[in-house]
């Protein structure tokens, strides 16, 4: 009995695997009878990451789907990530594994709210500067998308004529305002995930850690930022950690960045960054989506992601500004 007692969790865990392998083949096999390509973000369950086609960003997976001759994209991400793929890949079908998969930074900033506020404030005549993590219809009233890696590109580019008023991540903005020295209104937005890691909690990390540099994501706070080695976006991150002389590196975003990095740079280990509230940061809402949940919405094409043509039309109009931008 004792025996059985302690296996029992081993037994269970190997059945576990199995079944999450099974069910990983059988996504595969569904995405090739359906001409679906696989988008997952970096900050989804190791499962998704490990069954997709594509890990990444969202809008370099967005433009990873449209290369491809998929007529369907599952995307596992969140749902302004899906829209986003939809105005980039007006033709193929977009599906999101559980439509619930929100975001604290684009929920921050609803598209009525915005207009009310341009309307309130037309005087200033702004140029909105749009962070990707927004929603389409928010999109459709930016004249121009930044991501992370290009904001302060996009920023100094900038009519030098017109007031900015930069949606919806404050901690973003304020830190390409430090970086450019280019005066902006901030919208005040904020991730939930990164505004929960502290100074404080980053230097106990620290204490524990000497020798390992500190990476943050700029949607951090600007106390968190001032104690990292380097700031920057998550693919930046990838391209640190492999140049990085360090053996153990501190990464201060959503802990499912970490997985990418074991599986690209083995040799190094990864220490999470810690909030106030637990060993590290994880959305609740990239963690809506399961294995189990993308395979039966690829099965069923169901919850679709659907923008009607003047939105999706308006909404690429500040991406495509932004690549033109860029090159």
């Amino acid at each position: 009995m004792v025996a059985l007692a302690v296996n029992l969790p081993r037994d269970v865990a190997s059945s576990a695997r199995r079944a999450s392998a099974d069910l990983a083949r059988e996504l595969r096999a569904l995405a090739t009878e359906r001409n679906a390509v696989i988008l997952a973000h970096n900050y989804q369950v190791p499962e998704l990451q490990d069954v997709a086609d594509f890990v990444g960003d969202s809008l370099g997976l967005s433009y990873q789907a449209a290369k491809t001759d998929a007529e369907v994209i599952l995307f596992c991400g969140v749902h302004f990530m899906a829209e986003t793929a939809k105005i980039i890949n007006p033709a193929k079908r977009v599906i999101l594994p559980d439509l619930e998969a929100g975001c604290s930074l684009s929920e921050s900033c609803p598209p009525e709210k915005l207009a009310e506020f341009l309307k309130a404030h037309a005087e200033k005549n702004y140029y909105v500067i749009a962070y990707i993590n927004c929603s389409a219809g928010v999109k459709a009233q930016s004249d121009i998308i930044c991501t992370s890696g290009n904001a302060d590109k996009i920023v100094r580019a900038a009519p030098a004529d017109r007031n900015i008023l930069f949606v919806p991540d404050q901690n973003l903005g304020a830190w390409v305002m430090e970086r450019t020295g280019r005066q902006m209104d901030l919208w005040q937005g904020t991730c939930y995930v990164h505004v929960e890691f502290t100074a404080r909690s980053i230097n106990r990390i620290r204490e524990e850690f000497p020798d390992a540099p500190v990476v943050a994501h700029p949607e951090c706070t600007y106390a968190v930022r001032m104690l990292a080695d380097e700031v920057c976006s998550t693919e930046k991150m990838v391209a640190f950690c492999k140049n990085s002389p360090a053996n153990e590196i501190i990464v201060v975003t959503e802990a499912g960045m970490l997985h990418r990095l074991k599986k690209e740079v083995p040799r190094k280990t990864f220490i999470p960054g810690p909030t106030e509230n637990c060993f590290c940061g994880e959305c609740r809402y990239m963690k809506k989506n399961t294995l189990e949940k993308a395979y039966h919405a690829l099965l069923n094409m169901e919850p679709e992601i659907v923008l009607s043509e003047d939105i999706r039309a308006r909404a690429e109009i500040p991406i495509l500004r932004m690549l033109e931008l860029s090159k």
